[in-house]
């Protein structure tokens, strides 16, 4: 490896990998804690493309390897192993997400939000103690939940998006979804007339003006 690549490759940073998913991992525990399996499944979903999103920000640049692998030349910033060609927006629609600018922000917003509709609807299950779940965030949408684990996912791909996040998102969406109809299956066989008051009410995924 020469001088010039040495000095342009912004990568292996294993500590920095190591710390963000455990910051990110307490901040979003120290929200809400999963008790029941389906919360620790839906939890473990999120953290593979949590780890695969900081593996490729700052371990190993899959993806910049592929684009220059299939692009060679044609890659279009000098350095590509810079830190700051690795963002996909930036590199090929001059559209960056830097620290301060509008794009980060609203990522900021997407990401937090998301962990806190999370927490507020893991708050509401944990004090309903095996009731019918229908206040908080419940009392808005039948899946608050999901939606914010959709919206931290979508978050992350704003902020830094990689070929392999952006074909595990829409993996996790789906699987969310097919998540959440399954759950709301088994909640209507326990309470059927309840639910379905609460279904007529109460949009799945967004919420009425």
């Amino acid at each position: 490896m020469n001088e010039t690549h040495a000095a342009g490759y912004a990568y292996g940073l294993w500590p920095l990998v190591i710390t963000n998913i455990a910051l990110f991992a307490g901040f979003l525990l120290s929200f809400a804690k999963p008790r029941s399996k389906v919360e620790w499944r839906s939890l473990g979903l999120f953290a593979s493309f949590i780890v695969a999103l900081f593996v490729e920000m700052y371990g190993f640049p899959l993806t910049v390897y592929l684009l220059v692998s299939w692009l060679g030349n044609r890659y279009p910033v000098a350095e590509p192993f810079s830190h700051a060609n690795g963002h996909l927006l930036g590199v090929f629609f001059g559209i960056r997400s830097d620290h301060g600018t509008v794009l980060h922000l609203a990522s900021n917003l997407l990401i937090i939000g998301g962990a806190m509709i999370v927490a507020r609807g893991w708050s509401a299950i944990h004090q309903a103690q095996g009731r019918l779940v229908t206040t908080g965030p419940y009392a808005y949408v039948r899946h608050p939940q999901y939606i914010g684990f959709i919206a931290v996912i979508l978050g992350f791909l704003v902020q830094w998006p990689t070929l392999v996040t952006l074909l595990m998102a829409p993996i996790l969406i789906l699987r969310y979804v097919r998540l959440a109809k399954r759950e709301e299956a088994e909640v209507f066989k326990q309470y059927p007339e309840e639910y379905r008051a609460y279904m007529d009410r109460v949009p799945a995924w967004f919420p009425k003006r």
